[in-house]
């Protein structure tokens, strides 16, 4: 959406355009999720190229490539957006004249002698046209159009003129036009051919097609249509997992340079930090002193935009560049990323009231992570705290609730305290830092934790004190340790050895056993009694024909783990931690992995299980493998489970012994769940998109990361060795369903997540950002409380605020008020209400508390509030198909948000007199 938005807004403002028509044939697959966008962006048509091709032949065979896209959960058609899908191979010339290639490749007339393109592998090149031969190249050419125009409705038919790397010069661009003109002078000079044939736009279709549906009626018997455009089926789902030929899926691809998918996440969720910063500092400020710094910010946050937008491409974030191009892609994303948390640094003092206005100094806080270089993972800052001093750490909370969270920042020494920004005492815990390795593991630094409470979009400031009288100190954790020489206990900890070959982690709700010669989870026991077998497993697929895009394994993934690896456990009042170093069959392991439980009163984080991997396939040991961890449950879920599409709706998945294992592999943006037949789920939230597949009864896997030595043969030309070493972050939830409830494996209709799972995938996406002062100050100085808390009050759990920002940064000074200069964006979720309907949160629903725009604020006049499409260029809501007609919100401030929905305000902000 971001992409879409920014690019519309550029077309606008560059050259007054505003587009109808989508136009995508090279992504490897569909999302639904992309059809609902576009449709609230004011598209009307779409056309896509590259699905599975025995959907496409099932599909032409009945004339149902041109249908109506609706989403899963619409029963009142606003979602409908009318799709083209091209019927072919490719979108190249040889493949869209019409289904033979070696005939069509003789039109492709930049294929002549005299330019740079390859010929035809049919070994029939193309000739020119003269008045010799038009007659006949005429007619075998419209023979080909007749073909293809079988496999439509209509008589309208669309033949795309172009490929890849086309249209470089004049000549070829001549050379095609002065050919084809002759062509369709012929055709349409002879009326008894039947047919007219010229040049036009996508638009020019679209609409010539349009106009004939509407005087010819082409439904069929007992067909569900549209009444968008009558004459077409509908149909949902998704388009995944694609596959161009034979047993050839494309889910390699889902995992593919995995390091550069989690950046991608990281920026996204940077830049929607910061771009509600921008707005609330333009919001409250509207002076020109204090609007200088988020102007000059302006360009610097515009880059930041186009270069997430850019990794976008489906060779970006995919993982199927050449190294050079990742290396573009990786430069540009970690600039931005330093970019904006300079800003942010410098913002959170003007917000707080330390700095009244920006001026050219340098902020006197920085990021508590920051990344070296491109290709490196981010990094801690070490807090120094000298004796009789304080380091203040602020964080800002970028969800639209309250947040009480357990954080983390790393100390150089153990012996200190934790105050908030009033001065009193909270309790904390301290623990190692680990690192991978199976000597050596501890850092000499420590991990501090604590209980932060962060007001929505809001900051809070703690301070971490050493010798401040009166406080408790943290808590160092006890260690106990698997048996093993190299253990070194670090100071000040108390370490043990573990007894027996069980060991456990446990909070208030749920207990962990770990088999601890593996170091593996084996299995959850509730509170309640219950218990869930969750047997953990690290696997390795080996695969020859794998490349970027295919996934092609070698038969069945085998454990690569071996009983004698280190176990680390360490308890503390705040967090729980299994860390484990495997023992391989290599000299250093592939992977190290830690488990964690959280506690603390009215936490999401209580209930959920933290599984951090931090993988490292560096070298040619792994070349040519697929790393994977299998959790092999009890819940018979039959090899269905559900795989989120772009974090915004759920896609049912099964399993099927008819295609290869690789076809039963799925993306996972951010969430897979498998449920059982008495309601009980598994779910694994995860911070960066990976792929998922559930191949046995009660089986969910997912691909960490992917070392491939050999080109796949889809144009990318070379392997992928570029691996770096990467933290791969899941959050797990095993949830029981509260309310008497069908047999949900039998029902063909997709789920939809728990309260409890939105609000944890919201918490692990939209994560807390950390900032720390540079300098210490005396203990002896307390500086007045500070904190920055702009709602007037957390948002229901069912409104998520998508993003809140100042659409054109650069021209907001130029414009006036009635510009409406700002734009927020709100998503209202749906979730299934069997289980517990709170989310084990203080949450109210929108239907029981409605929002009112005009006092969502503290301190801010919410003035000119009207909806806009998501691309903010169509004021006019009822060509955007929403399910009701939106009230005028600029009357009586009243949100009106269904189920499912996303919808954009803009506004225009000023301080309360």
């Amino acid at each position: 959406m971001h992409q879409i938005m920014e690019g519309n807004m550029w077309l606008n403002d560059t050259i007054g355009f505003i587009p109808k028509n989508s136009w995508a044939i090279d992504p490897f697959g569909y999302s639904a999720t992309m059809a609902y966008l576009l449709r609230r962006m004011g598209f009307e048509n779409m056309l896509i190229q590259r699905t599975h091709y025995e959907l496409k032949k099932e599909l032409a065979l009945h004339q149902n490539l041109e249908y109506i896209w609706r989403q899963s959960w619409d029963t009142e058609e606003t979602s409908d957006i009318f799709v083209h899908m091209m019927p072919f191979y490719s979108y190249d010339i040889p493949h869209t004249c019409g289904p033979e290639p070696a005939v069509c490749c003789q039109f492709d007339f930049a294929r002549m002698g005299g330019f740079f393109y390859e010929a035809c592998p049919w070994r029939q090149n193309p000739v020119e046209t003269n008045q010799e031969n038009v007659q006949e190249r005429a007619l075998k050419l419209l023979d080909q159009y007749k073909k293809k125009s079988t496999l439509y409705r209509t008589n309208t038919l669309l033949v795309p003129l172009g490929d890849d790397f086309r249209y470089t010069t004049i000549n070829e661009a001549e050379a095609q036009f002065r050919n084809y003109q002759l062509l369709f002078d012929y055709i349409n000079s002879n009326p008894s051919l039947n047919a007219e044939a010229k040049f036009g736009t996508l638009d020019d279709y679209f609409r010539t097609l349009r106009e004939e549906a509407d005087r010819i009626n082409y439904s069929r018997p007992g067909e569900i249509g549209s009444g968008q455009v009558e004459g077409f089926p509908s149909l949902s789902g998704d388009f995944f997992t694609y596959a161009d030929r034979q047993q050839d899926y494309w889910s390699g691809y889902y995992v593919s340079r995995p390091f550069f998918k989690a950046v991608d996440r990281v920026l996204e969720q940077t830049l929607r930090a910061t771009e509600m910063m921008v707005a609330l500092l333009l919001g409250y400020c509207q002076r020109a002193q204090c609007e200088k710094l988020p102007m000059s910010f302006a360009y610097k946050l515009t880059a930041a935009r186009r270069n997430l937008a850019l990794f976008q491409h489906h060779d970006g974030v995919t993982g199927t560049a050449k190294d050079h191009v990742v290396l573009d892609y990786g430069t540009r994303m970690h600039t931005s990323l330093q970019d904006l948390q300079i800003f942010m640094s410098k913002a959170i003092e003007v917000l707080l009231g330390i700095r009244e206005r920006y001026d050219q100094n340098l902020s006197q806080f920085e990021p508590e992570q920051v990344r070296s270089k491109y290709d490196a993972q981010p990094v801690h800052k070490v807090i120094n705290v000298h004796e009789g001093t304080s380091q203040s750490v602020v964080i800002f909370n970028p969800l639209e609730q309250t947040r009480e969270e357990i954080v983390m920042v790393i100390v150089n020494r153990p012996d200190i305290t934790v105050l908030d920004s009033n001065w009193t005492c909270v309790q904390s815990q301290i623990s190692p830092e680990l690192r991978h390795g199976k000597s050596k593991i501890f850092t000499g630094r420590h991990r501090l934790h604590w209980k932060a409470t962060i007001p929505a979009l809001g900051l809070q400031v703690y301070y971490i004190a050493n010798g401040f009288v009166g406080c408790d100190k943290a808590k160092p954790v006890k260690l106990k340790y698997s048996s093993d020489n190299s253990f070194s206990c670090p100071t000040p900890y108390a370490c043990s050895k573990i007894e027996g070959d069980v060991a456990d982690i446990r909070n208030r709700h749920q207990i962990l056993s770990f088999d601890v010669r593996h170091g593996l989870l084996q299995k959850i026991s509730h509170i309640n009694g219950s218990q869930n077998v969750v047997e953990e497993e690290i696997d390795m697929y080996s695969s020859q024909g794998s490349g970027a895009y295919l996934f092609m394994p070698n038969g069945d993934a085998h454990p690569i783990t071996e009983a004698g690896g280190l176990m680390v456990i360490s308890k503390g009042p705040l967090m729980e931690e299994a860390y484990s170093y495997p023992r391989t069959a290599w000299e250093r392991s592939p992977i190290s992995h830690s488990t964690r439980l959280y506690n603390g009163n009215n936490m999401i984080q209580e209930f959920l299980i933290e599984k951090e991997y931090h993988v490292e396939l560096l070298s040619h040991n792994f070349n040519d493998r697929e790393l994977i961890v299998r959790y092999k449950t009890d819940i018979d879920n039959k090899r269905i489970f559900y795989s989120d599409l772009n974090g915004f709706q759920m896609s049912r998945r099964e399993t099927y012994d008819k295609i290869p294992l690789q076809g039963n592999y799925y993306p996972m943006p951010a969430l897979a769940f498998m449920q059982g037949s008495n309601g009980q789920r598994f779910s694994v939230h995860s911070r960066q998109s990976l792929g998922v597949a559930s191949l046995k009864d009660g089986w969910l896997e997912i691909m960490l990361d992917r070392r491939l030595s050999r080109d796949d043969g889809r144009g990318l030309g070379q392997g992928v060795l570029d691996n770096r070493a990467m933290n791969v972050v899941f959050h797990i939830l095993v949830e029981s369903n509260i309310s008497s409830t069908s047999n949900s494996i039998s029902k063909p209709l997709t789920l939809s997540p728990s309260l409890l799972s939105h609000l944890t995938g919201a918490h692990l996406n939209y994560p807390l950002h950390a900032f720390i002062s540079k300098k210490p100050q005396e203990l002896s100085v307390q500086p007045p409380p500070r904190s920055f808390s702009p709602l007037a009050g957390s948002l229901p759990c069912d409104l998520h605020i998508v993003n809140f920002k100042v659409p054109r940064p650069s021209k907001y000074s130029q414009q006036s008020p009635d510009d409406s200069r700002f734009v927020l964006i709100l998503q209202r979720r749906y979730w299934d209400s069997s289980y517990c309907r709170k989310g084990r949160s203080q949450c109210v629903s929108v239907v029981d508390e409605p929002l009112n725009l005009f006092s969502m604020f503290k301190g801010l006049a919410i003035l000119n509030a009207k909806a806009t499409s998501l691309n903010l260029l169509n004021d006019d809501i009822g060509m955007l198909g929403y399910p009701e007609q939106l009230e005028d919100v600029s009357q009586d401030g009243q949100v009106t948000i269904a189920p499912m929905e996303i919808q954009a305000y803009k506004l225009e902000m000023r301080p309360n007199e």
